[in-house]
């Protein structure tokens, strides 16, 4: 059996530079009625933009999606973008 070559080509890890979450730095929940500030967190299509793109932590994730969609459900926020 021949035996494996490995790739001279080795992928190197970075390390990930994490910032600290806007929310946890603010000791501040995100609200529905701050629709101003949820809309920085939508992408140009009205999709939840995801924690990778944002840089906020998982815990404030999960806060600032629900609370769109109430913004949504209220009418504050749109289903879709505007054509």
């Amino acid at each position: 059996m021949p035996k494996k070559v490995k790739s001279p080509r080795r992928s190197t890890l970075k390390k990930k530079v994490t910032t600290p979450c806007p929310f946890c730095e603010k000791l501040r929940d995100p609200d529905y009625k701050d629709y101003k500030i949820l809309r920085v967190y939508l992408s140009d299509r009205s999709k939840i933009l995801g924690k990778d793109r944002t840089g906020v932590c998982s815990r404030h994730q999960r806060i600032l999606s629900r609370e769109i969609k109430r913004a949504r459900y209220l009418g504050l926020l749109p289903f879709i973008a505007e054509v």
